[in-house]
């Protein structure tokens, strides 16, 4: 699955424009390297996000296409 639309499926960004832009912009980080928006994810990659405040850094641990709100936090794990 492509790291833009695993962002938005587990509601870690609100949009999948929003997940785009910040990939383009050299916000998003697999593994340490950097990413573009069509980065394929598998389950077991860290994933960094980095924001004006700080960084979110989470583990992949499935990847479903749809999930509901209430399961969406089950996709990944954070790590700090």
């Amino acid at each position: 699955m492509r790291i833009d639309k695993f962002l938005k499926v587990s509601r870690i960004l609100k949009r999948r424009t929003v997940a785009h832009d910040a990939a383009l912009a050299g916000k998003i980080c697999v593994n340490g390297k950097e990413v573009k928006p069509s980065f394929r994810l598998k389950a077991g990659d860290e994933v960094e996000i980095f924001f004006t405040a700080g960084s979110f850094k989470f583990r992949v641990k499935e990847l479903k296409e749809t999930v509901k709100k209430d399961e969406a936090a089950s996709l990944y794990e954070v790590i700090g």
